[in-house]
């Protein structure tokens, strides 16, 4: 199998390792292949592909779509290297309000799997870096929705105190605000 598929410390969202064969030409390495996925448990079928480039500083996060519009996520740093961040945002679960974070960079080619009911965002470390990754659902602006980056309750250890950031992701709410307005998972 060209993965290795780890699990990490909330169950569902997975790191995964791609085989990476290279020479002194450069690699070749396969990225998705549907059936590997399924089998690892990844059960999503990605309509979308989405591509960001974001200098260093930058956080862009935390990012969700409300029901019917949920999406899950397949995301990896082509170039550059990111700090990435998935929250539980499933009241269901025993990890609600908790969160994974790893590195992704060109070095290393990992990817993350952020299932639905998760808030994702992840901050840029080097001068510049492009995030790519897929989704299983369509876009909606009525339904996108967001958790403030610095909730306190959910603790994110970001690698920046003073991160670069759009307005509109300056101002989301808490996760007890999202809890309050029903904006949170099943």
């Amino acid at each position: 199998m060209p993965f290795e598929f780890e699990e990490t410390s909330i169950q569902d969202v997975i790191l995964v390792k791609p085989q990476v064969f290279g020479d002194d030409r450069g690699y070749f390495m396969e990225t998705y292949v549907g059936e590997d996925f399924e089998k690892a448990g990844i059960k999503s079928s990605f309509i979308q592909d989405n591509h960001s480039r974001s200098k260093r500083g930058v956080l862009r996060g935390l990012h969700f779509q409300k029901e019917p519009y949920a999406q899950a996520k397949l995301v990896r740093c082509l170039r550059g290297k990111i700090y990435d961040v998935a929250v539980d945002l499933r009241e269901s679960s025993d990890t609600f309000g908790e969160y994974v974070s790893t590195i992704l960079s060109e070095e290393n080619k990992h990817q993350l799997y952020v299932p639905r009911g998760f808030a994702h965002g992840f901050l840029v470390l080097n001068d510049e870096a492009d995030v790519v990754y897929k989704v299983d659902n369509d876009y909606s602006p009525e339904h996108e929705g967001g958790l403030i980056w610095n909730d306190p309750q959910v603790n994110i250890d970001w690698p920046e105190e003073n991160p670069l950031l759009s307005n509109k992701d300056e101002n989301w709410p808490t996760l007890e605000e999202l809890k309050e307005k029903g904006e949170t998972f099943s």
